[in-house]
């Protein structure tokens, strides 16, 4: 188990290192941990050092009372690749954690060398949409907003013929401290990356699931089409997670987008 504490949080950690090697840093999802990306990560080890994270109020890290800002999930990870002293990253994330991507590679341009953008925007729902998301949660708990979650993060396929994974999926929602969900939601409300992003020149792979219902192909396509050096994907039979419901497409996409990028 690897922890690093920054500003008096601790964040959990997996880094795989590969002496010289680009890091592949990976950002989770609102209500996810680091796991969502196992099915991911390993397919890149021969060709980059791997890290993984659980972002603060999710999984293993420390989960300080909300608000939270993005600012503060950005900087979290930028004092983390400093702590693995990674010179040259590549950045990918999804909702949230895309969010988190944009935000490294806007402050950090010189050692983001590329970014992988799975089912963001720069700009995520409406400021009234979260307001009611996060009175639910504050009354009801996550479990007041837990099956329209499932519903919007996974494709019907996988819902109806993978039951008891989706279970572990919901558990792994549901078990989220609420601290750490209210204070991520309350940091998506409130930022707008639109000039931050349209102003990227790294390459970036954007990919969106087909039943995404959270950040729909039409959200995601105009964040791919506003930015200057970005390829647009979609991944059929996918909701909100391509990393879960399918990471073999997923990887693939990916293996293409970094032959050309980073060779």
């Amino acid at each position: 188990m690897q922890t690093f504490e920054t500003n008096g949080e601790l964040i959990h950690y997996k880094f795989i290192a590969k002496p010289g090697a680009t890091v592949l840093a990976f950002s989770n999802s609102l209500g996810t941990d680091m796991r969502i990306w196992d099915r991911v990560a390993p397919a890149f080890s021969d060709h980059f050092s791997i890290l993984m994270y659980d972002k603060r109020g999710h999984g293993l890290s420390s989960a300080p009372a909300a608000p939270y800002t993005m600012d503060q999930h950005v900087y979290d990870l930028i004092a983390l690749l400093n702590h693995v002293e990674a010179e040259k990253v590549v950045v990918c994330g999804d909702s949230v954690g895309g969010l988190i991507a944009q935000g490294v590679a806007a402050r950090e341009p010189d050692r983001v060398k590329a970014v992988v953008l799975c089912d963001t925007a720069a700009r995520i729902g409406t400021t009234d949409m979260w307001n009611t998301r996060i009175g639910m949660a504050q009354a009801g708990g996550i479990e007041a907003l837990a099956d329209g979650t499932m519903e919007r993060w996974f494709a019907q396929q996988f819902r109806s013929e993978r039951t008891a994974e989706l279970g572990l999926w919901r558990n792994m929602l549901v078990r989220t401290p609420l601290d750490g969900f209210v204070g991520t939601m309350q940091a998506i409300r409130d930022t707008d990356y639109t000039a931050a992003t349209e102003a990227l020149t790294q390459p970036a792979l954007v990919i969106v699931g087909e039943e995404d219902g959270s950040t729909t192909p039409e959200v995601v396509k105009d964040l791919a089409d506003s930015m200057q050096n970005a390829q647009f994907e979609i991944i059929p039979g996918a909701g909100h997670l391509p990393c879960i419901d399918q990471p073999d497409r997923l990887v693939t996409l990916m293996h293409a987008f970094f032959r050309v990028n980073l060779s």
